[in-house]
């Protein structure tokens, strides 16, 4: 099921004509303005305990709409036994956000046994079906992300699923999200292509304008890499300290001290403490001019 879900992933995005770029531009928080500069700080849904899901008898309903429903209310009742059944029921009738609510919680192990094979299964269904279909302007995020998922999962590969990293495609794919959806993590994961030269000829100064779409749309990942280009010059040639440290600012506040983002408070620190009191003055005005300018 998994080899011939891949296939599909190749067979119907090929079909799909690239769409132009909209440069969409988001506003962020406010966050830390002026503290920033004295002393740095350290892809939904909370966790659910594990529950026998796949034992569950398949239940019946009235179609896969009334499934999709009962599934997700049960999941934010806790009853994450009862939702994969009724998730599983709207998924193969078809209903793309069950589809996407499955991907999630294998991907994650939310209220079953993590299984990535099972995962990209889900999302790559999804794929599939939008490689053909417009989606509805409410299912856009969805199907962008399903798009990334996917893109990670075949840049690194699904080795419980004998998938093996495919970097064409997963260029493809987050090419795709990051122009046709304008998706701000695909756009991240297409900059890294660029940048580390990973499936296709690295190019700096694509790296560096895709990271930045990303980073005005507010992605902290995205803000923190182009922020130390910049403040070391990776980025134009010479060093822009006063803007790159306005963007792991907004880096290190919207990344509020998560664990696995730690190294974006790490290189905050850094950059911080390298940079002249006139670096961190022009960086507070910078910082103050860029979220006027988006509120």
């Amino acid at each position: 099921m998994v080899g011939s879900v891949h296939t599909g992933v190749n067979s119907a995005f090929t079909r799909k004509k690239r769409a132009a770029l909209p440069l969409c531009l988001f506003a962020t928080s406010l966050g830390m303005l002026v503290t920033a500069f004295v002393a740095p700080a350290p892809a939904l849904d909370a966790p659910r305990t594990a529950a026998r899901a796949e034992s569950q008898p398949l239940p019946m309903f009235k179609d896969p709409r009334a499934a999709l429903r009962a599934g997700l209310e049960s999941y934010h009742a806790g009853d994450a036994a009862t939702s994969i059944a009724a998730l599983r029921y709207a998924a193969e009738g078809g209903e793309p956000l069950a589809k996407w609510k499955l991907g999630r919680m294998y991907a994650e192990g939310d209220g079953v046994v993590r299984d990535d094979a099972k995962a990209y299964e889900y999302f790559a269904q999804i794929v599939d079906h939008y490689a053909d279909d417009e989606p509805d302007p409410r299912e856009r995020s969805m199907a962008a992300s399903a798009f990334v998922a996917v893109g990670v999962y075949l840049r690194d590969g699904v080795p419980s699923g004998k998938i093996k990293p495919d970097l064409d495609r997963a260029f493809d794919l987050f090419r795709y999200a990051a122009t046709y959806f304008s998706n701000a993590d695909a756009q991240y994961n297409l900059a890294r292509m660029y940048l580390e030269g990973t499936g296709v000829k690295k190019n700096v100064r694509q790296g560096v304008n895709w990271l930045e779409l990303a980073a005005r749309k507010g992605h902290p990942q995205a803000q923190a890499m182009l922020g130390r280009m910049m403040f070391t010059g990776e980025a134009s040639g010479e060093p822009e300290r006063a803007r790159g440290l306005m963007f792991l600012t907004l880096a290190r506040d919207a990344a509020g001290g998560a664990t696995r983002d730690q190294w974006i408070a790490d290189l905050h620190a850094e950059a911080l403490n390298s940079a002249s009191d006139a670096d961190r003055s022009a960086a507070v005005t910078m910082l103050e001019g860029y979220l006027r300018e988006r509120n």
